[in-house]
C-alpha cells in the first residue's frame, strides 16, 4: 500500500498530486529510486473507496476513474457528457445543456448518490429531495473524478446509498503557466477557458474561469407542439471561476484552500395547463453555486500520523421564474441551501501494510425560502482499518455512527475484501455494506398549505440499505488484455413516499435492485486502445411490484482512442441506453414505454506546436432524435471546433 513520507506532503515535483475525498491534498511517489532515463510505471491511484491514496489492484470497490486526460481527449465540456459513458449510471437531463441532470447508480434513486467536489457535499439542501443538479458544471478544471458504486455510508455518511461521486480540481505545479481555449459550433456554442498555475516544493496555485454558452437547443419533439406555435430553443449561459492554493509553512505544517463560484442562467419551454402544452413562452431558471474549503495539515511524525483539520462551506441560491399569458415573466420563486461543515481526520500507520484512519464531523444544514427557513445539524465519528497481506489479501473495513437532531443516532458499516491469485494474477473481490439517506429538510418541515393542504413529517426515519457485490478481474499479456464482471445487490427500506391519505410523506417504500457490470479493455498498441463496458439492472418498487422509472435494464459503452502520428490524436464513443418505464413529459400518464437509442461521438485533436493545439468534435454522428426524458428531446447533430494555446510552463 502507497504510503506518503513528510517530503510527499511538501509537494515535491517527482510526486504524483491527489485529492482525497475528504478534501486534503495528498502526494504519492515510487516505492523505490528512479534510474536514470527510466519510467516507472505506476499502477492507477484511487482514493475515494478508502479515503487514502491506494492503487486499483489493491480496491475491492467498484470504483471507475474518468481523468482529465479522457476529458480533454473526448472534448467533454459539462459533467453529464464527462459522465454519460460510466457503467452504472443512467443519465436524465431535461433540456440539453444546463438543464437539470439526475445521476440514477445501479438503479438506486437520483438522491442515493452523495457528490463531493474536492471534499465539500455539494448536494442541494434547498431542493426537495437533496439532490445534486450535475447539468450545472463544467469540466475545465476537474483533475479527476472517481465514481464510486455500492453503499458507502460507512464512510462518507448519509445520501450514500448508491454510492460516491468524488470530483477532485486541477492542482498547481511546475514554472508559471497560462492557458486559454476558444470554442464554437452548433446549437449557438460559443465557450471560453483561461487558466494560470505553477508551484513547487513550497507553494502552489492555480485559476481557472471558464464560459459555456448554448442559445439554440431544441428539445420538444415536434409531435407536441400544438399547431401554430412556435417554440423557442432552449438557451444556456454561465461562468465559472475556481481556485485552489497551497502552502507548506513547515516541514510537518502546510495550509490548503480551494473555491469556486458559478452563475448561470437557463431558458427553457414552458408548459401551460394540464395535461401540459408547449407555449411559445420560456420560464428561466437562475443559479449562483459558491463552494470552499480551507485546511490544516500537521504531519508530526514523517507521514506515519498525518492530521487535518478542516472547514467546508457551500451556498447555492436557486431562483424559477414563469411566463404569464402574455409571456411576461412573473416573480421568482427563490431557494437558498446552505452548508457549514467542520472536520477532522487522522490517518495513521500502525505497521508496514496497517493504516488506521478516524475521523470527526459536525456539520449543520439550512434551507431558506421566502416564507419558510429551516436547519437541521448532524455530528459524527467514524474508523476504518486497511491492510495489505503479502501483497495478495487487501482488506478495508469501516464503521460510522452520525447522530442528528431530527432522527437521532445511525450507525454503518462496509467491509471489502480482494485478493490476487498467485499465478494467474486474477482479482477476486467483494464487498458488503450498509447505507443510509436522511430526510430533507423540505420532507421534515416544509408546508405546502392553503393552497396543496401538504405538511411536512417531522417524525421521518432515514431510508436505509442493505447492499453487497462480488466480482473479478483479469489481466492478461502484462494487462494489455483486461477483463471482468461484477454482481451487485441492494434491498432497500424506509423509502420516503407520499402518503396521499394523510396529506403528508411516510417511510413506508421498499425497493430492490440487482445486476451485472462487466468491462473488457484491450491496448492493442502504444498508439490504439479499445474499451467497452456493459450494465444489466433490475430495479424494482417492492412495494407496488413495478419496475422503477427511469432506470434502463440494458446500457453498453464503447470507446477506441487512437494516436496514429505522435501529434494527433483521434478518439469515438458509442453509447447504447436501452428500453425503459417513464412518464411523459408532465406525468400526465405516470407510467409509459420509453425508446432506447445508440448515440456516436468523435472527437480529434492536433498539437500545432508545443503551445498550440486545434480541435474538433462531432456529437450524436447519426442525428438520433432520442426522447431523454421522455417529452425532452437530447440535443441532435452537432459540429463543434476551436483552438487552444498555452503560454510558459
Amino acid at each position: 500500500m502507497i504510503r506518503l513520507s513528510g517530503a510527499a506532503q511538501r509537494g515535491s515535483s517527482s510526486v504524483i498530486a491527489l485529492s482525497l475525498a475528504a478534501g486534503a491534498t495528498l502526494l504519492a511517489h515510487p516505492a523505490r529510486a528512479q534510474a536514470p532515463g527510466e519510467t516507472i510505471a505506476l499502477d492507477q491511484i484511487v482514493v475515494s473507496a478508502t479515503g487514502t491514496p491506494t492503487p486499483v489492484r489493491e480496491v475491492a470497490s467498484s470504483v471507475t476513474v474518468v481523468t482529465a486526460q479522457e476529458i480533454e481527449q473526448q472534448q467533454r465540456r459539462t459533467l453529464p457528457q464527462a459522465l454519460a459513458a460510466v457503467p452504472g449510471l443512467n443519465i436524465v437531463q431535461i433540456g440539453g445543456p444546463g438543464g437539470q441532470t439526475s445521476v440514477f447508480m445501479r438503479g438506486t434513486n437520483s438522491n442515493h448518490v452523495k457528490v463531493l467536489i474536492d471534499g465539500i457535499e455539494a448536494n442541494d439542501p434547498s431542493t426537495p429531495n437533496r439532490s445534486f443538479d450535475f447539468g450545472s458544471m463544467l469540466t475545465d478544471d476537474i483533475e479527476r473524478i472517481e465514481v464510486l458504486r455500492g453503499p458507502q455510508s460507512g464512510l462518507y455518511g448519509a445520501n450514500a446509498i448508491g454510492g460516491v461521486i468524488s470530483i477532485t480540481t486541477k492542482r498547481g505545479e511546475g514554472p508559471p503557466k497560462a492557458t486559454a481555449r476558444i470554442e464554437a459550433g452548433s446549437h449557438g456554442t460559443f465557450n471560453q477557458a483561461a487558466g494560470f498555475s505553477g508551484g513547487d516544493d513550497r507553494f502552489n496555485y492555480v485559476f481557472n474561469v471558464s464560459h459555456m454558452r448554448s442559445d439554440s437547443t431544441d428539445s420538444v419533439p415536434p409531435n407536441l407542439i400544438p399547431p401554430g406555435v412556435r417554440v423557442k430553443p432552449n438557451a444556456y449561459d454561465a461562468y465559472s471561476y475556481s481556485g485552489r492554493l497551497g502552502f507548506a509553512l513547515t516541514d510537518t505544517l502546510s495550509v490548503n484552500w480551494v473555491g469556486r463560484y458559478t452563475d448561470g442562467q437557463f431558458r427553457s419551454t414552458y408548459d401551460a395547463g394540464f395535461p401540459g402544452r408547449p407555449t411559445p413562452y420560456r420560464a428561466l431558471s437562475n443559479y449562483a453555486q459558491a463552494f470552499t474549503r480551507g485546511e490544516v495539515v500537521w504531519d508530526p511524525l514523517g507521514g506515519r500520523f498525518v492530521n487535518r483539520f478542516g472547514i467546508s462551506y457551500s451556498n447555492q441560491d436557486r431562483s424559477n421564474r414563469s411566463p404569464n399569458a402574455f409571456g411576461i415573466l412573473g416573480l421568482p420563486t427563490e431557494n437558498l441551501g446552505e452548508r457549514m461543515k467542520l472536520d477532522w481526520r487522522g490517518d495513521f500507520e500502525i505497521a508496514k501494510g496497517h493504516m488506521l484512519i478516524g475521523g470527526l464531523s459536525w456539520e449543520r444544514e439550512r434551507l431558506e425560502t421566502p416564507s419558510f427557513t429551516a436547519s437541521n445539524g448532524n455530528k459524527a465519528a467514524y474508523l476504518e482499518y486497511q491492510v495489505s497481506f503479502a501483497d495478495r489479501f487487501f482488506l478495508a473495513a469501516n464503521i460510522r455512527h452520525d447522530h442528528d437532531d431530527s432522527y437521532g443516532g445511525h450507525t454503518t458499516y462496509r467491509i471489502a475484501p480482494a485478493y490476487i491469485v498467485p499465478g494467474t494474477e486474477t482479482k477476486l473481490k467483494a464487498s458488503y455494506g450498509t447505507g443510509f439517506k436522511a430526510p430533507t429538510l423540505a420532507e421534515l418541515f416544509i408546508d405546502y398549505r392553503p393552497g396543496f393542504n401538504f405538511f411536512g413529517n417531522s417524525n421521518l426515519k432515514p431510508e436505509e440499505s442493505k447492499g453487497w457485490d462480488i466480482g473479478f478481474e483479469q489481466p492478461l499479456f502484462d494487462k494489455r488484455v483486461q477483463f471482468g464482471a461484477t454482481w451487485f445487490q441492494n434491498d432497500i427500506e424506509n423509502l420516503i413516499v407520499t402518503n396521499a391519505a394523510r396529506n403528508s410523506y411516510a417511510n413506508v417504500g421498499k425497493a430492490e435492485t440487482k445486476g451485472v457490470e462487466a468491462f473488457a479493455a484491450l491496448q492493442i498498441s502504444e498508439q490504439l486502445r479499445v474499451r467497452g463496458d456493459y450494465t444489466f439492472t433490475l430495479a424494482k418498487d417492492e412495494t407496488a411490484h413495478q419496475e422503477l422509472l427511469r432506470r434502463p435494464r440494458h446500457k453498453a459503452s464503447g470507446t477506441v482512442t487512437w494516436a496514429p502520428i505522435e501529434k494527433l490524436s483521434l478518439s469515438a464513443t458509442l453509447i447504447y441506453v436501452g428500453p425503459w418505464v417513464d412518464g411523459n413529459r408532465d406525468f400526465s400518464v405516470p407510467r409509459l414505454k420509453a425508446k432506447g437509442a445508440t448515440l456516436v461521438n468523435l472527437a480529434a485533436e492536433y498539437k500545432a506546436t508545443d503551445k498550440v493545439t486545434v480541435f474538433g468534435r462531432v456529437d450524436n454522428l447519426f442525428d438520433k432524435r432520442w426522447e431523454n426524458p421522455v417529452g425532452f428531446l437530447v440535443p441532435g447533430f452537432g459540429a463543434f471546433g476551436g483552438i487552444k494555446v498555452a503560454f510558459g510552463g
